[in-house]
């Protein structure tokens, strides 16, 4: 996107803005304060609450991590011998040119490693077997303390492959000193990411730790919403860090410590992981691998570091031809694993695993309420009030959200498209929305890729789908009364 329209992006989007206020007589929303009660509420706690997390943010990226990083660094140097890493990386239904790109990155990172790498490449089809050497064979940088082991496996989904990977590393005996990377198909890791990660490890409360992401994807509106997220994410992560806790070990690329990442009951959380719900039953977990990985360590004090410095990149694509059943349908994935889990991550207590810590993940459930309170008490302040409220919320979105996008700007150190603000309010609205359909459906899920959705006999499933929607709906009601409770509507 060239300069210019940026600029009249940005100039087109604060006229409109202005033309919305200018339409608005003075005076004229005076007697539907009392309607708006809980928009201001919503609003105040939305914001003070991303206030809080930019500013752990700076605090961490600008003082607490440059710290920790030399002390680790530090630590590094003075021990005698450097550790193996090993990567484990699994592709399936990945095209050509990814797989080239993948595993070249990953061949160079692993020739980098001062200790010596071992490459562990999970893999369905015989095609991807032959990619894979063939890379191997034709790389331009020197591979002999590099063993590279392809695991042919029938496709029985990701959470097999990775647990029959992971006790095949186990057999080697990997020491503390050693690092373990889990890496998927399409993503390219940096290659110093060893140098970069092997440092902290010297802590012996830390048990993993994530990277910064970036996305290639095709220019267009479902590139920017990656964008606007990575970046969202960049900024939460790194207030996370603060806590030294992240709230997950992202799938793409995270590094953990070898000797824990196989250890029996580890490889076994990962294969095997489920939760037993009171309406639901027992739920096992078909998507979701990072998350598992997380609460194991959670779940025994380990700390989870963030690395904002060092980025992986994922090749992207747009999984459907529209933008919003593309977006709907990642959400439904990703909210689905982070509720799965974050209910037994809250009862672990925040002595456990920190008050912050705690905060966070129940703010993950509050927020879904808390979103959807705001547009609902517009609505209703229009039908039963003044109309105009419409137009006034319109503004304040508009507002509010490029505000918001200046300031998630500073993460990055640059500009932004004028779709952010827009952008960033569909994911705030849509996403909280979602958040509430897998909320009580916690049993669906289904990979992007690969055909793993729930199967249950038919009159059971539908009995379950029956008391989800009663649920859902109970739930959506209860929260309007609630809204016209605090609106003064009733």
């Amino acid at each position: 996107m060239s300069r210019l329209s940026l600029i009249l992006g940005h100039a087109l989007y604060l006229a409109v803005l202005a033309l919305l206020v200018l339409s608005i007589p003075p005076g004229a929303l005076g007697h539907v304060s009392d309607g708006l009660i809980v928009v201001g509420v919503v609003g105040a706690w939305r914001y003070g609450w991303a206030l809080v997390n930019y500013l752990r943010a700076l605090a961490y990226t600008r003082f607490a991590y440059p710290r920790l990083k030399a002390r680790a660094q530090a630590a590094h140097a003075a021990e005698p011998v450097h550790g193996h890493a090993y990567f484990l990386v699994t592709s399936y239904k990945i095209d050509t040119d990814t797989s080239r790109r993948v595993y070249q990155a990953l061949f160079r990172a692993a020739a980098a490693a001062k200790g010596g790498a071992t490459i562990v490449a999970s893999v369905v089809d015989t095609s991807d077997l032959r990619l894979i050497r063939r890379i191997h064979a034709l790389m331009d940088v020197p591979m002999d303390g590099v063993e590279l082991i392809i695991d042919q496996i029938p496709g029985t989904g990701k959470r097999d492959a990775l647990a029959r990977s992971l006790r095949l590393i186990g057999r080697r005996a990997p020491s503390r000193r050693d690092v373990l990377l889990l890496v998927d198909g399409d993503s390219c890791v940096p290659e110093d990411i060893v140098a970069a990660s092997a440092p902290f490890f010297t802590d012996p409360t830390v048990g993993a730790l994530t990277t910064d992401e970036a996305a290639e994807i095709r220019p267009g509106l479902f590139a920017d919403w990656f964008a606007l997220r990575f970046t969202q994410r960049q900024m939460m992560m790194s207030s996370m860090g603060l806590s030294g806790r992240v709230l997950t070990l992202t799938g793409r690329m995270s590094v953990f410590r070898a000797d824990l990442a196989t250890q029996p009951d580890f490889v076994r959380m990962v294969q095997h992981d489920h939760i037993d719900h009171w309406r639901l039953g027992r739920v096992d977990f078909l998507t979701g691998d990072d998350k598992s990985t997380w609460f194991w360590l959670l779940q025994r004090g380990y700390r989870m570091l963030y690395l904002p410095d060092v980025t992986s990149v994922s090749m992207e694509t747009q999984p459907l031809p529209g933008f919003m059943d593309s977006a709907v349908t990642l959400m439904i994935r990703w909210f689905g694993n982070m509720l799965r889990t974050n209910g037994r991550a809250l009862s672990l207590g925040p002595r456990r695993i920190g008050l912050f810590t705690w905060w966070s993940i129940l703010d993950q459930k509050l927020g879904i309420w808390t979103t959807l309170a705001g547009p609902i008490s517009v609505v209703l302040a229009a039908l039963f009030i003044e109309p105009l409220v419409i137009p006034a919320y319109i503004a304040w979105v508009m507002a509010t959200r490029y505000i918001f996008c200046w300031v998630l700007a500073t993460v990055r150190g640059r500009g932004f498209p004028i779709s952010y603000p827009v952008l960033l309010y569909f994911g705030q609205i849509v996403g909280a929305a979602v958040k509430s359909y897998v909320l009580f459906r916690l049993d669906r899920q289904r990979w992007t890729r690969q055909s793993t959705a729930f199967a249950a006999p038919a009159l059971g499933d539908r009995l379950r789908a029956f008391g989800s929607a009663y649920v859902h709906l109970l739930a959506l009601g209860w929260l309007t009364f609630g809204v016209m409770l605090l609106s003064g509507l009733v």
